[in-house]
């Protein structure tokens, strides 16, 4: 629970300062690796992220967090990409990313259009209507998933 509260509290400080340089906030992480955590700030822009755009959000974001100390005892800063496989969080990376191969997973097992049941819906999505993601599956079939089922949802690299 004092993550999720971390996580906030970062958020809330990070997404004015974010979207001030003109990128988005994807996702951020705070665990422990090893014996130390670790802070992780995603972000993405059309175009894709430059070292620069991690290198300002990292000096700007770490000046923010040493003034608020919002997080107890020693901790280690990483800005990044979200990479390749970028994680589908909001219904605007849904409609963004219209066309593109995803792989979604579910909290339990929903059924595709054929009947089948299953946890993981690999193929093309085809868009977002009211509260269900329709994807095309690449076994031919397709599938409407409602948002409140997903637990996972990311990008698939395409080769």
């Amino acid at each position: 629970m004092v993550q999720v509260n971390i996580i906030a509290k970062v958020e809330s400080m990070a997404l004015p300062l974010i979207t001030s340089l003109g990128l988005e906030l994807v996702e951020i992480e705070y665990k422990s690796e090893g014996r130390q955590m670790v802070l992780r700030v995603f972000i993405d822009k059309e175009g894709g992220i430059m070292l620069d755009d991690c290198a300002a959000v990292s000096k700007e974001l770490s000046a923010l967090l040493d003034v608020e100390d919002i997080i107890p005892g020693k901790f280690s800063l990483e800005v990044s990409s979200p990479g390749l496989n970028r994680p589908l969080k909001s219904r605007a990376d849904y409609d963004r990313y219209t066309g593109k191969l995803v792989k979604i997973k579910t909290f339990t097992p929903t059924a595709d259009d054929a009947g089948n049941l299953r946890k993981t819906f690999l193929g093309n999505l085809v868009g977002v209507d009211g509260d269900l993601i329709h994807v095309k599956l690449q076994e031919g079939q397709s599938a409407s998933i409602p948002f409140s089922a997903v637990a996972k949802a990311n990008l698939e690299f395409e080769i």
